[in-house]
């Protein structure tokens, strides 16, 4: 089934919605964009994202365009401090098409350097701190790398092999007062270079280009977004949703809130926007289905919220949608290699009698149902979703016989990804996702090859073999697990070994549990029965209790039960040993603010990850209160 049909007009936005025949005029013969201007005067979205940035910076110079805690920037300020950024990188040797790994934290600096590089005309490669060093070279080595710029302390730390620029702490003095000028871009210029997981073991980098993103972003249809709006940046720089998160904002004229807090909790989420009057937010569909569990009253203050990365449960969304009915909830899909969003869907209270769809075709992308053949598949028939349009990845860098694998030229249909996904199209051109045609896992939001895991596993000296799979305690949790066979010789600790993955992995990729069996289970055709260790992790039972909790860390104990799926009674338990992972812990930190009144980072709660440890955590942090509100009372000089 072919399908070009624009995400329906939002009654709320005001002149039309551009339809396919339109977005396909505005394509050059080679395949690429012409610039153009746009009624007003707004560039083209072939003419880039810093175009796009400095056209609102000359039309509103006033316009608050980032805030970051204490810091704003307006969007000439944004301009000005990007150009001379850039004008710095060049005098350091960044010249045009060079890939350009980016190292600091989420903040404000961030969304100046990401403009910096483009100005300049470098490629933004994207990296991120908690990732080992090892895994930030291997990514570095294969984007090509000739620079790494960022913060002078992390790029000390974590920074890849080979030649590092720390970018300066203070402004630099603007080159020149002009907010108009903005860099030439060819047709297939390059904005990032974003790693997915690789089923060989070797993460892909996508190269996805500028004109890409702003089509994406630029008055978008499938959702409002006005100059007004002000969008949360709390996701990842590695994850795809971030490109949505800042340039959505920047190419509308809105402005990016900078979420300050590196591994934010649920309240701080809510913090941030509240302060900050935030109106569009992005989760991961795991993320929105914990925080609908809580009600969470950040969804008080949105009123837009985009969701995607796995499939949206139908009655979280209902029960949002209800007890916030003026939310406009949208339901996206898309892989990196798409640019973020393929399709979109904006959710009602009658989708939620059945799946939740993924929606039709937005901004440009075209999909074909197919089977396979490669012929369409009818109304209704299941087949492998194939995606189209402009805004496909330029392809992976240095993976050439990948690229083709993946990025066909089709006779009649023009340049294809073929997506690996199963959909099928309902009467009215909807689209419904059904699983997937290989052993690819969403996790949390996170694209997963079982490949990558297992071949990390199999390097280590006393694994003979490995397999991974995902299992679902409830509707709602996911947790990568991992099944090993031992090499002759010393039995493997499953400790160990997930300490040692941790070196060289990111933490997704690190299995939540890690078992040792005596052979892996095969399915008839010899394959790994993926379905049958699930089984195995399900038949686990509860773990055998100990010594009597006392009552906080019983109290610990209930809430780790409730978030973990099974039941946790002994001291010394230990969470991520239990499959726990920081989703799960974002979700004791909240319920231990609101039934105890006590507040603990996610850097505290992983720091003591046994019962015990934690519930001398919440004893601590009582005690401190009661001194804060009680400072004359005698200390407990005994401990109790």
């Amino acid at each position: 089934m072919a399908m070009h049909t624009p995400y329906p007009h939002d009654t709320r936005k005001e002149g039309p919605v551009p339809t396919e025949s339109t977005l396909l005029s505005e394509r050059t013969p080679s395949g690429g964009f012409a610039l153009y201007a746009a009624p007003g005067g707004r560039p083209g979205t072939g003419a880039g994202l810093p175009a796009l940035v400095a056209w609102h910076a000359e039309r509103a110079p006033h316009a608050l365009a980032v805030a970051d805690g204490d810091t704003t920037l307006t969007y000439a300020q944004l301009v000005l401090a990007a150009r001379a950024l850039a004008a710095y990188l060049q005098r350091h040797g960044v010249r045009r098409g060079d890939p350009v790994a980016l190292l600091m934290p989420r903040s404000a600096r961030t969304v100046t350097a990401q403009l910096a590089l483009w100005w300049a005309g470098a490629v933004c490669v994207p990296l991120d701190p908690a990732h080992p060093r090892p895994r930030s070279e291997a990514l570095a080595a294969d984007a090509g790398v000739t620079l790494t710029v960022g913060d002078g302390k992390l790029l000390e730390s974590a920074a890849p092999a080979g030649a590092t620029l720390a970018l300066p702490d203070e402004p630099l003095p603007d080159v020149a007062p002009d907010l108009t000028h903005a860099p030439e871009l060819g047709p297939d210029a390059a904005a990032f270079i974003l790693f997915t997981s690789g089923s060989t073991g070797r993460p892909k980098g996508v190269a996805i280009a500028h004109h890409a993103i702003a089509e994406l972003v630029t008055d978008p249809a499938y959702l409002t977004l006005t100059p007004r709006d002000r969008v949360l940046f709390h996701s990842p720089m590695t994850f795809d949703a971030s490109t949505f998160e800042v340039w959505s904002a920047l190419a509308n004229g809105a402005a990016v809130v900078v979420c300050a807090v590196q591994r934010p909790s649920f309240e701080d989420l809510a913090q941030q926007a509240e302060r900050h009057g935030v109106t569009v937010a992005f989760f991961t569909t795991a993320l929105f289905h914990q925080l609908a569990v809580r009600r969470s009253r950040v969804f008080a203050l949105l009123r837009t919220v985009v969701v995607g990365g796995e499939a949206m449960a139908a009655h979280h969304a209902r029960e949002v949608l209800r007890a916030f009915p003026w939310l406009e909830l949208v339901n996206g899909y898309g892989p990196t290699e798409t640019t973020t969003f393929a399709t979109a869907h904006r959710v009602t209270d009658a989708d939620c009698d059945g799946q939740v769809p993924i929606g039709r075709p937005i901004a440009g992308a075209t999909a074909y149902v197919l089977d396979d053949a490669g012929r369409t598949v009818p109304h209704g028939e299941r087949g492998e979703l194939w995606v189209g349009g402009s805004r496909l990845a330029l392809g992976y860098t240095g993976q050439p016989e990948l690229t083709a694998e993946r990025f066909t030229s089709h006779t009649d249909l023009g340049r294809l990804y073929r997506t690996g996904d199963v959909v099928s199209v309902r009467p009215d051109g909807v689209l419904d996702f059904h699983g997937r045609t290989d052993d690819q896992m969403k996790v949390r939001g996170f694209r997963i090859e079982p490949g990558e895991v297992e071949h990390a596993l199999r390097d280590q000296p006393e694994v003979d073999d490995a397999a991974v799979a995902v299992y679902r305690p409830s509707p709602d949790d996911a947790r990568l697990i991992a099944f090993v066979v031992a090499a002759p010789g010393p039995v493997p600790r499953p400790g160990s070994l997930r300490d040692r993955l941790a070196a060289v992995l990111p933490a997704h990729l690190v299995p939540d549990e890690l078992t040792v069996v005596g052979e892996l289970p095969l399915t008839p055709s010899g394959k790994v029965d993926r379905r049958a260790l699930t089984d195995l992790v399900a038949a686990g039972g509860c773990d055998t209790p100990a010594a009597p909790l006392a009552p906080l860390e019983q109290a610990v104990a209930d809430l780790w039960s409730r978030s973990l799926g099974r039941d946790v009674t002994r001291p010394d338990a230990d969470f991520i040993a239990l499959g726990g992972h920081s989703l799960l812990a974002l979700a004791v930190t909240d319920d231990l603010r609101e039934e105890l009144g006590v507040e603990l980072t996610l850097a505290d709660f992983f720091a003591a990850p046994t019962v015990a440890g934690q519930a001398a955590l919440v004893e601590r942090a009582l005690l401190a209160e009661h001194r804060d509100l009680h400072p004359h009372a005698p200390e407990d000089t005994d401990g109790h």
